[in-house]
């Protein structure tokens, strides 16, 4: 039996794979121990209160600058107010602050041990199949 190769296949190069990922990289370790230190979390209320905070911040710089900007008769009088208006309002709600953090959640306690869930699992189980013959 003959077999013929391509002499294309010589010369093409192996293809290496990317063994690296971003979504496998822990970027924590590399941070200093007192960026590490700082909470990020907000807890639910505080979420609703950066919101609202960041909307009405938004709303009341928009309409000075709509103001301001149909006075001087120039838009960009009006789009700068706006954009001052988002990095202030980014500043103070996108990070946790503390007031942002005054309602923790509980959480719930830990569960029993497999061994009980599983027993009383298989238990009901059976009551339900039994339950439908």
């Amino acid at each position: 039996m003959l077999v013929i190769s391509n002499p294309r296949d010589n010369l093409l190069p192996e293809r290496k794979t990317c063994t690296y990922s971003l979504t496998n990289m822990d970027i924590k370790a590399y941070l200093p121990e007192a960026i590490k230190k700082i909470p990020t979390h907000m807890d639910f209320v505080g979420q609703k209160k950066a919101e609202k905070m960041f909307q009405m911040i938004i709303i009341s710089f928009a309409v000075v600058g709509f103001i301001w900007g149909y006075i001087c008769q120039q838009f960009s009088q009006t789009m700068y107010i706006l954009i001052t208006g988002f990095v202030i309002s980014c500043l103070l709600t996108l990070p946790p602050w503390s007031m942002f953090r005054k309602n923790p959640l509980s959480w719930q306690k830990a569960r029993p041990e497999a061994e009980e869930i599983g027993s009383t699992t298989t238990s009901a189980s059976a009551q339900k199949s039994k339950k439908k013959k």
